[in-house]
């Protein structure tokens, strides 16, 4: 386990410096490289591939675009053994959905904002994200659905979890089977 506490984050995006998807089922275009600006970052992007990683710091230092970055990069190379990206989140702050209008689906749209914004900024593609999300390859799941489900040969990130309560947390551990 790593921890990062250094300054905060900054990350630019080189858009000249390109990774090709791993799939052609879907059109993204090009996942832009990123590179590591602070000793913190670089120990992060040297973990990433060696260890399980907990990233904590001061809200907006790019904890969450560094670890979402790291595994479309993962993903997107086919030798890697990841077959999707399971992203969870806790629902702050009433941990109970009932309370937001429409269905399951609607009802998560809310918290999955940062993330589409992320992946399609990456991808420099406005659909992005709604194309990984249709192909399986990335699921957003609420700690709230996630009970009696196991997830194998995925890369899972746990966002805001310091949001989450010891149950959410346990519940997030007892799902993650091989290779995540």
């Amino acid at each position: 386990m790593f921890i990062a506490s250094d300054p905060p984050f900054r990350i630019t995006a080189l858009p000249d410096l390109k990774h090709k998807p791993a799939t052609s089922d879907v059109t993204l275009g090009l996942l832009s490289k990123i590179t590591p600006i602070t000793p913190a970052q670089e120990e992060v992007f040297d973990a990433f591939y060696e260890d399980h990683l907990f990233l904590h710091g001061v809200a907006g230092t790019g904890k969450t675009y560094i670890s979402l970055y790291l595994a479309l990069d993962e993903l997107m190379d086919k030798s890697s053994g990841y077959r999707e990206i399971q992203i969870i989140r806790s629902v702050v702050p009433t941990r109970d959905m009932g309370f937001l209008p429409g269905s399951e689906k609607q009802k998560m749209k809310s918290y999955e904002t940062p993330y589409k914004t992320i992946v399609n900024e990456l991808f420099e593609c406005g659909n992005a994200y709604e194309s990984l999300r249709k192909t399986s390859l990335i699921n957003f799941n609420s700690t709230s659905y996630i009970r009696g489900t196991t997830f194998y040969d995925s890369i899972i990130i746990v966002d805001e979890c310091q949001n989450m309560n010891f149950h959410e947390l346990d519940s997030v551990i007892t799902r993650i089977g091989d290779n995540c």
